[in-house]
């Protein structure tokens, strides 16, 4: 059996090529939600659950919303003396058919240079970017300081 070089060559180049990743098409955003802030001058936060429904592990890359100027995943961690501290994470993955929780006190969004307070019962929209140019828009409901969940 004989090979032609454009074959090769293609064979070649999939052997070769980085690992595939998906994008927002095949995630599904659950149980969005975020507190009311005091004013503008602290940070807000969000949380929420991404579901991977895909065969490739998918990467979050960004985010957006005109309600805070830097938009950022944090993670949390406390150590050995139940120090803790937050981590900016520049990217998030999503391994294939997993869920990632964000929730207080682990991973979470926080809204840095908020634009306006927060308020309870209102809502504000955000987008979430992937790694292959997919992104994501989801309105998040806003719930009392207090909240400890979607549902309070």
């Amino acid at each position: 059996m004989r090979i032609s070089a454009g074959a090769t060559l293609a064979l070649a180049l999939l052997t070769a090529a980085p690992p595939a990743f998906a994008g927002g098409e095949d995630v599904v955003v659950e149980d969005a939600w975020s507190r009311a802030s005091i004013g503008t001058s602290r940070p807000g936060a969000a949380y929420m659950t991404l579901r991977n429904t895909g065969d490739e592990p998918v990467v979050v890359t960004g985010l957006s919303t005109d309600l805070a100027m830097m938009p950022m995943i944090h993670a949390t961690a406390t150590d050995e003396q139940g120090v803790s501290r937050m981590t900016h994470m520049e990217e998030l993955e999503i391994p294939a058919g997993e869920v990632v929780a964000l929730a207080p006190g682990g991973l979470h969004l926080m809204l840095m240079d908020l634009q306006r307070p927060m308020v309870e019962g209102e809502s504000f929209s955000l987008t979430v970017d992937f790694s292959d140019g997919e992104s994501i828009s989801v309105e998040v409901p806003i719930r009392g300081m207090a909240a400890r969940g979607p549902a309070d």
